[in-house]
């Protein structure tokens, strides 16, 4: 039997970097979670940045990113990645030999997904043991996550040991299939190494807000800049820049994905910490974006198979227009509900491999809600000006997300905006211009920001223009394929 052979991980800095022992283990999590960062009941996290030092210095602050967790919210897999300390070659390693030990039991290896991925992409994942054995970046978490998921949890246990952006790329890549559905990625880093406590202030918070921007070009040039500043004794500005690069290469075109920062620390702060040479510790969290007040008015304004009947109307509305220039006639098609023969403004966004591939939409509900989708589907297929028309066989590539509209309504300050809520919409003469709220959730603007942004970039009336201009905002029920 499989489990005669595995070759299971034990725990290589136990007793080191956290308590060798059962009781003692559980006795230091349990305080750490009490000290942490509270809850800010984020919804539909989908990864989390984690330090990785030992928990004296770095417990609080990894313990305030798992606290941002659901204990009743188990994940199919845990994906944990890693930099590596100890090893390096074009590449990186996933354990497939079995399972990992802690003081706190075994903590199972998904191996059937872990060599899937080991042999489908063979090319950039390897299993080497030796990899693994010594690392200490994954090992440290792992207990966190057993305390949180018990015997539930699952595992994808990751160390990337590459130095160069191609190849995390195609890291990236290959992963980013797995970052959807119920998966959770857990990226372990430290930060700044061994400035003084105020240098780590400093250049810790301009690499997190690089993060928060969800731009790998950003995150590389924030990396650069830091190193330039010729800070004493800093040795780098993130230790597992690979796995942060991974993540932002997966997340940069993902609708909705917003990045929270929960909190930070360095090595001074802990009762023996030195201030002249610390390690930064960020806690960072990232969630799908989509407002959770927003899906339960969703869910009550369309139902599941309503929306299964627009998307797939989308699909087919191209299709057969790609082939006739026609749209077809679909008001007597099963599935056409009442709600859906209701007048509704509605945007169509299309995706190609998480980017923008197309969107297109229309306020004015002066027609049916199907036949807005139908025509705004074909018109983000073919007359979005900032894109080629797409061709037929590039239409199975394309993934579909519909924005239903409610009603514009008139604002007389900005201060009545909710971001991740409400949509802008400004008017300036012959001028006009539209965020949908999900523009919210993928940026780390402020509502002054967000109106600004929108006046520049979209009305066209320049950064203050909205000031003197009409300001309406709206709601939108999305969803996708």
């Amino acid at each position: 039997m499989e489990s005669d052979t595995l070759r299971n991980r034990k725990p290589a800095v136990a007793g080191s970097f956290y308590p060798a022992d059962r009781d003692n283990l559980l006795k230091t999590i349990e305080s750490l979670f009490s000290s942490a960062a509270k809850s800010e009941n984020l919804a539909n996290i989908r990864a989390v940045i984690v330090p990785h030092a030992g928990y004296v210095y770095s417990g609080t602050v990894a313990a305030s990113a798992f606290n941002q967790l659901q204990p009743e919210h188990v994940y199919d897999n845990v994906f944990i990645i890693g930099s590596s300390h100890h090893s390096s070659f074009n590449g990186a390693s996933i354990y497939t030999d079995g399972n990992f030990i802690t003081p706190l039991g075994v903590a199972r290896v998904d191996l059937d997904l872990a060599r899937e991925l080991v042999s489908d992409h063979s090319d950039i994942f390897i299993n080497n043991p030796d990899v693994q054995n010594n690392e200490h970046s994954l090992e440290v978490q792992v207990p966190f996550l057993q305390y949180i998921y018990d015997e539930k949890l699952k595992i994808i246990p990751i160390v990337i040991a590459t130095h160069q952006t191609s190849t995390v790329h195609k890291i990236a890549e290959a992963l980013a299939p797995y970052f959807k559905g119920n998966n959770l990625f857990v990226i372990s880093t430290d930060f700044s190494h061994y400035p003084d406590y105020e240098s780590a202030y400093t250049i810790d918070n301009l690499t997190a807000n690089a993060i928060l921007m969800n731009s790998p070009d950003a995150f590389l040039s924030v990396l650069d800049d830091n190193n330039s500043k010729r800070i004493p004794n800093l040795a780098t500005s993130i230790c597992g820049w690979t796995s942060v690069l991974t993540l932002l290469d997966i997340t940069e075109n993902l609708p909705n994905a917003k990045f929270h920062q929960i909190i930070y620390k360095n090595s001074g702060d802990a009762e023996i910490g030195d201030k002249d040479r610390v390690v930064g510790y960020h806690a960072i969290a990232l969630t799908s974006g989509i407002n959770e007040a927003l899906n339960k008015q969703e869910e009550e304004y369309l139902t599941p198979e309503e929306k299964r009947v627009l998307l797939h109307l989308a699909r087919v509305t191209i299709a057969e227009y790609l082939s006739s220039g026609k749209i077809p006639d679909a008001g007597s098609s099963p599935g056409i509900t009442e709600k859906l023969m209701a007048p509704a403004g509605a945007f169509v966004t299309l995706t190609k491999d998480r980017k923008l591939r197309g969107c297109i939409g229309q306020f004015n509900a002066d027609r049916p809600l199907y036949r807005i989708v139908q025509e705004m589907a074909v018109s983000a297929a073919t007359r979005d000006y900032r894109f080629v028309n797409v061709k037929d066989d590039e239409l199975r590539e394309l993934e579909i997300e519909i924005s239903v509209l409610t009603p514009m309504r008139r604002i007389q300050s900005v201060d009545e905006i909710v971001l991740g809520k409400h949509g802008l919409y400004i008017r300036k003469g012959n001028s006009s211009g539209t965020y949908l709220p999900q523009v919210a959730n993928q940026t780390t603007w402020n509502v002054e920001e967000f109106v600004s942004h929108c006046s520049r970039d979209k009305a066209g009336i320049g950064w203050d223009g909205w000031r003197d201009a009409e300001l309406y905002v709206y709601e939108a029920y999305v969803f996708g394929e």
